[in-house]
């Protein structure tokens, strides 16, 4: 499946907004994300005990009400947690059942190394997947760490996008020692030598970066190719210089982003609605700037 059939039956026109953020938690057959003790300690940073942990297929129905569509992923750590992912085959499979909807992004392991290269490149080519999902404080890595630089290549090569989560994790929050994840890693700036060095690459930086927004604001400006997504926090909790910069020289770049199922799209355009962003540029944020990055205009 070429990824050009996979969203072709997305009606942008007719959407309200793009969701470029959203988590597959559990497969078919049961099987979490994460390990118990850091889903409940991502449960207890956001506030959101016992939230149910929804099928593919209820997401699909979940956007679908709401005319939005929605980007979804998991996470590959397998090196450094030694928990199994959830199958980027089986997400983009059932991505593909709901296409008027859902775009699949995969998630690859940079330690998997020739192999996880070759993954990459047959999910893109004969999967549908439009982007890769990586979280540098659970896998473990830095992102200018040149071990991945192959992986970069072919998700260049392909027009895919790369994601990278940046800034603080709940994940292992109040866990002894973080649950071993180190937040170092996840600071934007170590983005910024893999937008210089592949500069037709599309990225995007996952949230609001605690506590470097200034070094993520700094270069999603200088660099043509990155992003901002504004997932994982409320709104009303965003840094000033965030919301100014979404407002005028960013308001091209920055994606909406909810971080569903811990913080839902409800909750967060609520909450948007009362930010003081121009009325030229809250569509963009919302829904052009997404649909033009996804290509699905």
């Amino acid at each position: 499946m070429s990824s050009a059939g996979q969203t072709a039956r997305i009606d942008v026109g007719a959407l309200t907004a793009i969701d470029v953020h959203t988590h597959a938690e559990v497969s078919k057959d049961g099987h979490g994300a994460l390990s118990p003790e850091l889903f409940a300690a991502s449960e207890a940073y956001f506030k959101a005990h016992g939230h149910r942990q929804p099928t593919i297929d209820e997401m699909a129905a979940h956007y679908r009400e709401r005319n939005m569509a929605a980007v979804v992923f998991t996470v590959d750590a397998e090196h450094a947690t030694g928990h199994p992912r959830i199958s980027n085959e089986e997400i983009a499979a059932s991505c593909a059942a709901h296409a008027d909807v859902l775009v699949p992004f995969a998630s690859v392991d940079p330690w998997k190394g020739r192999a996880g290269v070759r993954e990459a490149r047959r999910l893109v080519e004969e999967h549908g997947v439009r982007g890769f999902k990586f979280h540098p404080s659970i896998q473990g890595f830095f992102p200018n760490d040149r071990m991945a630089y192959p992986l970069y290549e072919v998700i260049e090569e392909t027009g895919a996008i790369a994601l990278f989560h940046t800034g603080q994790t709940g994940i292992g929050a109040s866990v002894p020692g973080g649950g071993g994840i180190r937040l170092k890693y996840s600071n934007p700036l170590h983005v910024d030598d893999v937008a210089a060095d592949f500069p037709d690459l599309k990225i995007i930086l996952a949230h609001p970066s605690f506590p470097w927004q200034d070094e993520a604001l700094a270069v999603a400006t200088h660099k043509p190719g990155v992003h901002i997504d504004l997932s994982g926090w409320s709104p009303k909790y965003f840094p000033d210089s965030l919301v100014r910069y979404a407002n005028s020289l960013l308001q091209d770049k920055v994606l909406f982003g909810s971080d569903y199922p811990v913080l839902t799209p409800d909750r967060w355009l609520a909450d948007f609605d009362k930010l003081p962003i121009k009325d030229e540029v809250r569509p963009k944020i919302l829904k052009e700037n997404a649909a033009r990055l996804l290509g699905l205009t």
